[in-house]
């Protein structure tokens, strides 16, 4: 703000008439108070102000005619006026209307001259937050319309990744690939992070690649084409249908791969010993497991669907093990450092969680398989639920070593290995007092500070005595 730098030389005496006259028309609202507030006159600047608010206001304190929350700002008002501030400062006031609304002005309050008189002048905000609360609900609009953008990807991307179809989304401009689904990954047996960004066709003999770039020229010039076959340099043949869809103001292709029956047999020779391989390990009643580089999970067998409650292995697919591990973000993590390290892991001891909250003790060995310029990781996961109940007289037996209280963290809540190590202590202690008092039941109840009855039930509690040893207790308890 900038004051005129000599009032009184260039306004000289000012008519009274014409100066109330000028604030009432460049103000909405305009307050004539004395230094307590009180307010003696009141111009409005326009009609639809006069009608919300009421006509009773002079001889009414100022701070009367606001909000409660307004009181203190109007209070700060007067007084930086009394303090004759040269630059006069605005706060924001609300009144209420007649309909009890509250309607929002800004105010300054300054002296009148060498009166003892004030003037706050006010700047009707309505039309201002009218404009605010329309920008606030087209943010809302946006936002409503970005999270239905947002439900329709997801739906998108979920119904992509789990269909059984090979589907790849093809840049006709580049030729390469923007988005692969992970049954197009295992059908052209490629890693799905290096299968997007690469040129497609990729993998093909000479002639389906032709026949592949002649399907995506006549789409591009087209729209449609017929649908083509074409072999893989596996000998595996595919047929190929293209769609041209628009995105904006791109365009892209969606090819949908599918393998023909039967194109495999003349590999048959070849991959029987694989093939019976295959059977093997899907048979297995130990869950198997084959993993990218990166953790996730490239297939699985029946058994491991059956220790996790999975569906089936769409379902499982693409996710990372560290899903169902005991230890989320520290079992795999050992795992893969391990066999990037070694190449192989023997008994690994952990947990495995399913979908449904159940849980299972296992053993997992893995080993490191080199395939291309990505390893793969297979796991060998056994559930080891029945070796544990058979070596354990019942679930609550205590630990015996400080090594089993270890392996419990991660697999039961600190709050049950601290009651676990108690356990062991007070074991070990009464234990002790046996060894040293010679079995004398009374002795060791004082040397551990206990009374005999107490002795007695921790005895029964370890399964340290039988009731038929009690007696003997007593017995040795007479004895000098």
């Amino acid at each position: 703000m900038k004051a005129f730098d000599a009032p009184q030389a260039a306004l000289g005496k000012v008519d009274t008439e014409r100066v109330a006259a000028l604030i009432a028309a460049v103000s909405d609202i305009a307050l004539i108070l004395d230094q307590k507030g009180m307010i003696r006159d009141v111009a409005l600047g326009n009609d639809e102000l006069s009608a919300q608010l009421s006509d009773d206001w002079i001889g009414r304190s100022w701070s009367d005619t606001v909000t409660t929350d307004s009181r203190s700002k109007v209070e700060a008002l007067i007084a930086d006026a009394l303090n004759d501030s040269t630059t006069p400062m605005w706060q924001q006031l609300a009144h209420l209307s007649r309909s009890g609304t509250e309607v929002p002005v800004r105010y300054c309050a300054t002296r009148l001259g060498s009166h003892d008189h004030l003037i706050a002048v006010g700047r009707d905000l309505q039309g201002f937050a009218a404009l605010q609360q329309r920008l606030v609900d087209a943010q809302q609009s946006l936002e409503r319309d970005y999270w239905r953008l947002r439900q329709l990807e997801t739906r998108y991307r979920l119904l992509f990744r789990s269909s059984s179809d090979a589907v790849i989304v093809l840049d006709p401009a580049t030729g390469k690939v923007v988005e692969a689904n992970p049954a197009a990954s295992q059908l052209l047996a490629a890693d799905p992070r290096r299968l997007v960004g690469r040129h497609f066709p990729e993998g093909f003999d000479e002639a389906g690649t032709r026949t592949i770039d002649s399907l995506i020229a006549g789409v591009r010039a087209a729209g449609r084409a017929s649908d083509v076959r074409a072999r893989l340099r596996s000998g595996a043949e595919l047929s190929i249908s293209a769609a041209l869809i628009r995105q904006e103001s791109a365009s892209l292709i969606l090819l949908r791969l599918t393998q023909i029956a039967g194109s495999a047999k003349e590999t048959k020779e070849t991959s029987e010993p694989e093939s019976r391989l295959a059977k093997i390990m899907e048979r297995a009643p130990d869950g198997i497991v084959v993993t990218g580089p990166d953790g996730r999970i490239l297939n699985a067998n029946t058994a491991f669907l059956d220790i996790t409650q999975a569906n089936s292995e769409d379902q499982v697919r693409g996710e990372s093990l560290d899903r169902w591990l005991g230890r989320p973000g520290v079992d795999l993590n050992v795992l893969l450092a391990n066999l990037r390290q070694h190449g192989a892991v023997r008994l690994f001891a952990t947990t495995i969680r399913s979908d449904f909250g159940a849980s299972s003790e296992v053993e997992i060995s893995a080993v490191a398989i080199q395939n291309g310029e990505q390893p793969s990781f297979g796991f060998i996961i056994r559930n080891v639920d029945r070796r544990v109940s058979a070596d354990s007289s019942n679930e609550q037996a205590l630990p015996r070593s400080v090594e089993h209280l270890t392996e419990l963290v991660g697999r039961v809540p600190l709050k049950e290995v601290v009651r676990e190590s108690s356990d062991m202590i007070e074991r070990l202690c009464i234990e002790a007092a046996l060894e040293l008092t010679g079995d004398n039941r009374a002795s060791a109840a004082e040397l551990l500070g206990l009374s005999r009855q107490s002795l007695y039930v921790k005895l029964r509690r370890y399964g340290l005595s039988d009731a038929a040893s009690e007696g003997g207790g007593d017995q040795r308890a007479r004895e000098p």
